[in-house]
């Protein structure tokens, strides 16, 4: 909580509140590996049930698409391979393939359910734009069902993708065998990857600035297509 300046006027309750969360997320961000140290040594096993509640949200919940999967995956493995650590690699892996599974069943059976209903609203319009979706169905439409599993390597993409995914009404079936291919190679990927590089001293030391790298490559092909945006006029959203 950030203490107030003597002689300076006290935030108001729901400013501080506001502020908190904003530290919240850019510690989650930056030092996610100080973050999950703290919250292992502080809650013990539950620390599966919190990287359960993240993924789960990241993946599943479509006005959320800003939470730090990749890097988060990737600090667990590298907690998990340090003798000590607190985490057991096989655990990290079921609760991360657990979350990432429903997560995008969740946002799938919303998007079919409830999606038309949430865009005509416009309430979320600042998460949920016109031109995010359009970038998503363009995915859709280079790769097919396949986007379902090479949208969880790109940010954002893998929250609005199944949501997209269930407002096209995909058949379950076929989507849901692209939600276990995709999740099983994200998880396995960035998890494993955490854990074999977890153990080099230099990267343990050094594991902040690694994470910070792979929030920015992870963050490469969004801007990408945002520089792309502004050079041409995206694709218009079309359904059936």
């Amino acid at each position: 909580m950030l203490a107030a300046r003597v002689g300076a006027p006290s935030l108001e309750p729901c400013q501080e509140d506001a502020l908190n969360v904003v530290n919240f997320f850019v510690d989650l961000f930056l030092h996610a590996d100080v973050l999950l140290k703290a919250w292992v040594d502080a809650y013990g096993f539950w620390i599966y049930a919190i990287l359960f509640l993240i993924i789960f949200i990241e993946t599943g919940v479509v006005i959320m698409p800003f939470l730090p999967g990749d890097s988060l995956l990737f600090t667990a493995g590298a907690i998990a391979a340090v003798s000590g650590g607190g985490l057991n690699p096989w655990v990290v892996l079921i609760v991360s393939l657990s979350a990432a599974v429903l997560g995008d069943g969740v946002n799938y059976s919303i998007g079919r359910k409830w999606g038309r209903g949430i865009l005509d609203s416009g309430r979320f319009s600042r998460v949920i734009s016109a031109e995010r979706l359009a970038r998503t169905e363009a995915f859709f439409r280079r790769h097919g069902g396949k986007t379902i599993s090479l949208a969880r390597f790109f940010p954002f993409i893998r929250t609005f993708a199944p949501f997209v995914a269930g407002i096209s009404r995909m058949d379950r079936a076929y989507f849901t065998i692209y939600n276990v291919i995709g999740a099983c190679a994200w998880v396995t990927l960035f998890v494993g990857a955490g854990y074999l590089f977890g153990n080099i001293p230099f990267i343990a030391h050094n594991l902040e600035f690694l994470v910070m790298g792979i929030i920015a490559f992870s963050l490469l092909p969004a801007l990408y297509h945002a520089i792309r945006g502004r050079t041409q006029q995206p694709d218009r959203i079309t359904t059936q």
